[in-house]
């Protein structure tokens, strides 16, 4: 049996994941990636980091973006969440904030599913690579859509 997710069950999904599937457009061509976020219920939006390259550059030009989220027990036991919304760059002490948030709120996520507790971002998110410092951004969600399969 399919369904529709309800918005509570789909921000549950959100709220106790951190790994999803970010789409964005870049010229003509759709592009998928993998990528760590945190939901922040308070103000609604997803937040996470990356070097500068492709995305970036591709975000900035583009603003419409997509996060997919999702839960698979076995192929007939699944849950998934996609978010559309709009890419916002951080700067300054606002971008230092929410990446303070971002891995609290991670942290916080570890602990309670897996047990564990790590100490930096590079335990539980992709290490930056460049010299320079991260680009912190945040989805603001414009729409959230979920879909459940049950045996």
């Amino acid at each position: 049996m399919r369904r529709n997710l309800e918005r509570a069950e789909n921000l549950r999904i959100l709220s106790s994941n951190y790994i999803g599937n970010l789409a964005y457009i870049s010229g003509a061509s759709p592009y998928i990636v993998p990528m760590t976020y945190y939901y922040d219920r308070e103000s609604n939006t997803i937040t996470s980091y990356s070097s500068e390259g492709h995305k970036i550059a591709a975000m900035r030009k583009n603003t419409s973006i997509s996060l997919m989220v999702t839960q698979i027990k076995s192929v007939a036991n699944w849950q998934t969440v996609q978010v559309h919304g709009t890419f916002e760059e951080l700067k300054g002490i606002d971008a230092k904030n929410m990446l303070h948030e971002f891995s609290k709120g991670i942290k916080d996520i570890l602990s309670r599913t897996e047990g564990t507790d790590p100490e930096y971002i590079s335990e539980f998110s992709a290490k930056i690579e460049s010299e320079g410092s991260p680009i912190v951004f945040r989805i603001k969600i414009n729409a959230i859509t979920g879909k459940k399969r049950e045996s």
